[in-house]
This record gives structure tokens, C-alpha cells and sequence, in this order.
């Protein structure tokens, strides 16, 4: 019994696959990069896990909040320039999901 390797698709593979990562980690750091250019930085709780090594407090969450509503008023661009920033992040985001789309469709089609 022998086996065969094809080494040519192997590549092929490995290098859909990192092409896609890096695609997809690109396009979401792009958006998110943008998104706090435009002022609107995602302020996140964190979820209560029991097993959890830091769990924020009340007033940590109000105060990031707060911090984050403070730098988007200190932003030094003008409202327009916020607003290409804003087009930007969605589109960005888009594009990820684009991606996603796509390698989904490579693995469903073939």
C-alpha cells in the first residue's frame, strides 16, 4: 500500500489559509483602529466568570467609560474627518466578513 502526498495542494492550502487570517485579523484591526479615530472607542464590560483572575468593579467600568468620552472630545479632527473615519471601520469591517464569506465559500463550492 502507498500513499501519495500532493504536496502542490498542501501548499495551496497553507496558503489560502494564511492569506485568510491574515485577512481577516487585518481587515478587524483596521476597523477597529478606525473606529477609534472616529471617537467611538468600544468600551467593553468584561463577563463575570467564577473562575475568573481580575473581574472589573462598577466603578472601573464607569471610569473607562469615562476615559473613553473623554479622548473622543480631545480628538483633534474635524467632524468630517471623524465621519470618513467612521465609513472607514464599517468598511473595514465588511471586508472581514467579505473574507469570511469567502472562505466559507471556498470550502463549501469544492
Amino acid at each position: 500500500m502507498t500513499v501519495h502526498v500532493d504536496w502542490t495542494a498542501f501548499v495551496q492550502v497553507f496558503g489560502a489559509a494564511l492569506a485568510g487570517a491574515v485577512l481577516v485579523v487585518g481587515f478587524y484591526a483596521l476597523g477597529l483602529r478606525m473606529l477609534v479615530r472616529a471617537g467611538r472607542a468600544p468600551v467593553v464590560a468584561p463577563a463575570e466568570f467564577p473562575d475568573a483572575i481580575t473581574v472589573m468593579t462598577d466603578k472601573q467600568i464607569r471610569r473607562a467609560a469615562k476615559a473613553a468620552e473623554k479622548a473622543a472630545r480631545k480628538s483633534p479632527l474635524s467632524d468630517g474627518q471623524k465621519r470618513l473615519a467612521l465609513v472607514a471601520a464599517y468598511g473595514s469591517f465588511g471586508l472581514c466578513g467579505l473574507a469570511v464569506l469567502g472562505g466559507l465559500l471556498l470550502i463549501v463550492v469544492r
